[in-house]
């Protein structure tokens, strides 16, 4: 009976995309700029994504466990969606949450978890480096004390994204041991495809570190499915922008969300700077 209703939700996930393929969308990155008309039409990234990013394997609908699994990600997803995102937003402009007064204290700091990013020239990255699991060919001495990351899925977030990290890296410009990544999600299925990916990446600005200051300022791109990453990370409004300051062991030390204020531009470069000077 399980398989049954799953097969039905799967048909009618195929039937929504079909009506949704001829629709054009936006690609996310606002670096792709004046290349975006050159562009053919692609499915709607809002749509696809909530309706059949995901299918389960054949093999899997014997297996009871990852069925529930599945029925509990197509009911949250369902009950939240892109409107319900904008019904919010417009509530609140994207601020959801204060941001931490204080650094978290490291005996309370959770792990951020791994997430697989690429440059804009193909090479892949884990994040966050850390002290803990750092990726072959870096050292001790390459991982930093510091590292802002600011998580941005739709275009409509950037400004937030700017907000904060144009005053940390002037802030902390000339330190070797802090890191700034900005990190666009294209979620879409299609988009993540090996010859759509590889184009968009292509398109990209390219993104290097600023040769003239010592901090790290890198732009990032996460391709694919992101639903179990942003579960861990109670993530749940896509238009609005996420900041997390990490330590050397890839612990959230301090968060933020949407436009910054100065008070919270104040918070923010203390608890750096307390990280920095952590031995």
């Amino acid at each position: 009976m399980g398989e049954a209703i799953l097969l039905n939700m799967f048909r009618l996930n195929r039937l929504i995309l079909n009506s949704v393929s001829t629709r054009s969308s936006t690609l996310l990155s606002p670096q792709l700029g004046s290349h975006e008309s050159s562009l053919p039409l692609l499915p709607s990234h809002h749509l696809a994504h909530r309706t059949c990013t995901r299918f389960l394997d054949i093999y899997q609908l014997g297996n009871k466990q990852a069925v529930e699994k599945e029925r509990a990600r197509l009911a949250d997803e369902m009950n939240r969606g892109y409107f319900a995102d904008m019904a919010e937003f417009k509530q609140h402009g994207g601020k959801i949450a204060m941001a931490n007064k204080i650094i978290i204290p490291a005996m309370a700091a959770v792990k951020f978890p791994t997430l697989e990013v690429n440059y804009s020239d193909g090479r892949s990255l884990k994040l966050p480096i850390s002290s803990h699991g750092n990726e072959a060919g870096t050292s001790k001495l390459d991982i930093p004390k510091a590292s802002l990351l600011c998580l941005s899925f739709r275009a409509s977030s950037q400004p937030m994204i700017d907000s904060w990290s144009k005053p940390f890296f002037d802030a902390f410009s000339d330190s070797k041991n802090a890191q700034l990544y900005q990190v666009s999600f294209v979620d879409s299925w299609f988009l993540s495809l090996s010859p759509m990916k590889r184009l968009l990446l292509r398109l990209m600005k390219k993104s290097k570190p600023d040769g003239k200051n010592a901090v790290q300022r890198q732009t990032v791109y996460s391709f694919g499915d992101n639903y179990y990453f942003r579960k861990e990370l109670k993530i749940l409004n896509l238009l609005t922008g996420y900041i997390f300051l990490l330590d050397k062991y890839g612990r959230i030390r301090w968060q933020g969300f949407g436009l910054a204020t100065e008070e919270e531009l104040a918070s923010l470069l203390s608890s750096t700077t307390l990280l920095l000077e952590e031995k």
